[in-house]
């Protein structure tokens, strides 16, 4: 006699919709949501299930929206993270009212003096910034950067030690062609003022997806560690964002080599004929996220 199916309780279906939604690749997870939402046939618990995921995968992903009056694009960070739908723009002093399920920014305020760091501190994030934002600008086509300061804030003067997050968000989606493509890189700077030292931790992350007659995913992570001396805002600025532009190319070569070194038998056995014709011995979604690529 055949074993009865249990029936799923509302508990379980609600935690592998988030599973689903939480493992969307980049840009797809609106996809994924409407599917879901058709399968459940439960608005309780697909609404529950998505306001539990959509800020995880949103925050994780460092999506980039729109903000309304022409104040340009937020991140989505953590890092900028006021409260659960509240993120600042520390480039324009302006905080973006989010819905995290609509991926969409409702409305606009300004940051107060609280929410912003002080004129010292602040001094020294504007010109990482600027330095950051030239180099962004040249390297991805796509790609979005913010410099946050995540310690210190209230700083007034030298003898204090702070620390600075550089937030880079850049993706290639193309669901018309079957591929998607993210970077994400994330690097905090510690600033000790005792030591006149710069410490520089960075965490590179790469995603892309093709999905045309197969299912073809690559995850991929690397962490470096750097340093410099404490100088000028200017100066440091400039040599935070050397630092990084030589890490950041280095990975991207080495991803680059990688594939193009894969031997053909491997290459085609996790990809369609189809991407191999279309995109010989080139991760086109990848390396597409880099300028002149």
């Amino acid at each position: 006699m055949a074993e009865e199916e249990t029936e799923l309780s509302d508990e379980q279906k609600k935690e592998i919709a988030k599973w689903f939604l939480l493992n969307a690749p980049a840009g797809e997870i609106q996809y994924v949501a409407k599917d879901l939402k058709s399968v459940l046939n439960a608005d309780d618990v697909y609404n529950e299930a998505a306001s539990e995921a959509f800020p995880v995968y949103n925050k994780s992903h460092m999506i980039c929206l729109e903000m309304r009056g022409r104040f340009g694009d937020v991140l989505v960070t953590s890092y900028g993270e006021l409260n659960e739908n509240e993120y600042l723009d520390p480039k324009t002093a302006q905080v973006a009212i989010v819905d995290h399920v609509k991926q969409v920014c409702t409305e606009v305020r300004p940051a107060t003096d609280e929410e912003l760091p002080s004129p010292y501190i602040e001094e020294y994030r504007c010109a990482l910034e600027a330095e950051m934002l030239k180099y962004v600008s040249e390297a991805y086509p796509k790609g979005v950067c913010s410099v946050y300061c995540t310690n210190g804030k209230d700083a007034e003067g030298p003898g204090s030690d702070f620390e600075l997050v550089v937030v880079i968000s850049a993706a290639r989606l193309s669901p018309q062609n079957f591929c998607n493509g993210s970077w994400r890189s994330i690097w905090n700077i510690e600033f000790k003022d005792d030591i006149q030292s710069l410490e520089l931790k960075g965490k590179l992350q790469v995603g892309a997806h093709y999905f045309e007659e197969g299912n073809v995913q690559l995850d991929t992570k690397h962490e470096y560690r750097d340093s410099t001396i404490f100088q000028s805002p200017d100066d440091s600025a400039i040599a935070i964002a050397s630092i990084i532009r030589y890490h950041e190319t280095e990975y991207l070569a080495s991803l680059e080599e990688s594939y193009l070194n894969l031997p053909d038998t491997t290459f085609k056995r996790i990809c369609s004929a189809r991407l191999v014709n279309k995109y010989p011995r080139r991760p086109y979604v990848i390396l597409g996220l880099k300028a002149g690529a």
